[in-house]
């Protein structure tokens, strides 16, 4: 099978696959793993758990003085799933690559296939690389499912690593930072909570148990604890949104005006900045839902508040990758280090030990949008920017 031998091509190849969240990526990780497989590869895989997604990483071992080591130096992480097209109006096929100009149009191109197909493009000269001797710490690829649903995919293969004693210095994860380099994010936490009251006809209130009425009290509590961070005095200002966050996001419940009604659920998130934890802010939002309950237990003990975390993404922090930073600051146009509010694998990369920065072709305002492109430029530009940290590798033999 003959595969795509430049960036453009590669990227064309990865957007025909329709990789959004709800569907299987296997398609494109079984053709990348029979690419890895020619050039003298063995991709691993791990799957989730009906077997329908899978994340694929590869190793291209250093060889030096008679021995394969495949622990150590870099990976390049990007993942394969993109949000739906659903209702967006777009003035080409998504799913089929369409270069206008300057600018290469189609789902996933900027986020984030683009910098996998950079990546792939390289593949076979760090293959050579290795055979020549000349790589002196290996590089891996790292290819997930699942990111943009709450980075399921990450886990797995980083638990797959552990358990085969691999441990790479440093990743790059490439989502679309117009090349710069971001070295911390926020974490995100997703919850629901179902308050379960009881209905009665809106004439005998007292009777009932009004789930949207105590919900209310709940968001209102979490208002008052978002003021709170906003005025705490350990902000970090290289956030544009300085402070953690907490935001409702959606409610429903009741079925007429007449009913006193028996169940409202609402969800919200928590974005968190790197040296804040979860349970600074869950913590208290259990307690104030503990001093509800008595009271709605008195009146039908069947009665209750549920509080669930449907999604648990871990900021990126930047303590422990300030070497990485200064080797990436000579390889990028602006030395400016950026912190941003949106999160990325990054966090659980940095969670398993591995020093990480965030660094990626295209412009993240542009991703889950309809017209989602990413320039050429910007594709060249991530080209010589792995070459370098190929250079990197093969200096350090």
């Amino acid at each position: 099978m003959g595969y795509p031998s430049n960036a453009v091509d590669w990227l064309t190849k990865l957007i025909g696959f329709n990789t959004v969240s709800r569907y299987s990526n296997l398609q494109l990780i079984e053709y990348v793993a029979g690419y890895c497989e020619q050039l003298g590869l063995s991709p691993r895989l791990t799957f989730n758990a009906d077997n329908t997604k899978a994340n694929l990483f590869v190793t291209v071992p250093a060889m030096g003085k008679g021995d394969t080591v495949t622990t150590g130096g870099f990976v390049f992480s990007g993942h394969t799933d993109v949000v739906p097209v659903d209702g967006q109006a777009w003035d080409t096929d998504p799913f089929v690559a369409t270069i206008i100009e300057d600018k290469l149009y189609g789902r996933g191109a900027c986020d984030m296939k683009g910098f996998i197909a950079c990546a792939l493009t390289l593949l076979p000269t760090v293959v050579q690389a290795s055979r020549d001797k000349m790589l002196g710490k290996p590089i891996h690829l790292a290819l997930s499912y699942d990111e943009e649903v709450g980075c399921l995919g990450a886990p797995l293969l980083l638990a797959d690593l552990k358990a085969q004693n691999i441990k790479p210095d440093y990743c790059i994860v490439g989502e679309p930072t117009m090349m710069r380099m971001v070295t911390a994010h926020k974490g995100i936490q997703v919850y629901r909570c179902r308050v379960h009251g009881k209905s009665v006809h809106s004439s005998l209130t007292p009777q009932g148990v009004n789930a949207i009425s105590y919900a209310s009290k709940i968001i209102n509590f979490i208002d008052e604890l978002a003021e709170q961070l906003q005025q705490r005095n350990d902000q970090d200002m290289a956030f544009d949104v300085p402070f953690s966050t907490l935001s409702v996001g959606t409610i429903t419940g009741g079925t007429a005006t007449n009913i006193v009604p028996n169940l409202c659920e609402f969800t919200f998130d928590y974005r968190n900045l790197p040296h804040m934890n979860e349970s600074q802010v869950i913590e208290p939002i259990r307690a104030f839902i503990k001093t509800l309950e008595p009271k709605m237990h008195a009146i039908d003990s069947d009665t209750g508040i549920e509080l669930t975390r449907n999604e648990n993404v871990p900021a990126m922090t930047d303590k422990d990758s300030q070497a990485l930073q200064q080797l990436i600051e000579n390889l990028v146009d602006e030395q400016q280090r950026h912190k941003v509010a949106y999160a990325t694998e990054g966090g659980q990369f940095t969670n398993a030990g591995i020093p990480t920065v965030i660094c990626g072709p295209g412009d993240i305002g542009n991703a889950h949008k309809a017209n989602e492109f990413v320039s050429l430029n910007q594709l060249a530009k991530c080209e010589s920017f792995l070459q370098q940290i190929l250079q990197q590798c093969c200096d350090s033999h």
